[in-house]
């Protein structure tokens, strides 16, 4: 019986990727490409640019296609990865002292180089938090974006303060992982994101 691949989830897709199928490579290509079109133009303006962007992320997909790619989701993990393209993208180019000024401001950094990077990692890194399971990501956001702390996150969300810990511990290995996996420079998050590491 043959598999009708529209029908397929994007885990049952994902999975299939990783067992070198064409058919699924496809799919989700087909699933997902005017999404990220549409991502990579808001950032760009320039059709010549998103294309070959977008071309990258899905050679990029195929590429890593084995057991080292770890998807949770999939819609996430596309879109973070046309965001990192264009961080990558916006570091060959001398835009972005315009950009910078345009987008984003923020008084820990101290040049408008610094203020690029740091627009391109906090959307990079808000894309991996994205993808994190529920209560983990929950705990993240409480914790990095709101300044709760442990105790008055186990009140919200009804766990111990070492299960707070221990979900703040795990999305912490997981951006970690993600920067470094995506050629992030570290230094640069360590720059920005002090607390992360």
């Amino acid at each position: 019986m043959a598999i009708e691949y529209s029908a397929l989830s994007d885990a049952e897709l994902t999975a299939f990727l990783k067992l070198n199928d064409h058919v699924a490579f496809s799919e989700i290509y087909q699933r997902y490409w005017k999404k990220l079109l549409l991502v990579s133009w808001n950032h760009c303006k320039d059709k010549a640019v998103t294309e070959d962007l977008l071309h990258e992320v899905f050679l990029n997909l195929w590429e890593r296609r084995g057991e080292e790619l770890d998807i949770h989701n999939l819609s996430a993990f596309l879109a973070t990865s046309v965001k990192f393209s264009i961080f990558k993208y916006y570091q060959r180019q001398n835009r972005r002292v315009l950009l910078a000024k345009q987008n984003y401001y923020t008084p820990e950094c101290t040049n408008d180089e610094e203020l690029l990077d740091a627009l391109f990692l906090k959307e990079y890194i808000d894309g991996i938090v994205e993808t994190m399971p529920e209560k983990c990501r929950l705990v993240f956001i409480y914790s990095r974006e709101k300044g709760m702390k442990n105790a008055q996150i186990a009140e919200e969300l009804q766990i111990s303060e070492k299960g707070v810990e221990a979900n703040l511990t795990r999305a912490l290995k997981i951006i970690r992982s993600n920067l470094k996996d995506s050629g992030v420079l570290i230094l640069m998050a360590q720059h920005i994101y002090r607390d992360f590491f």
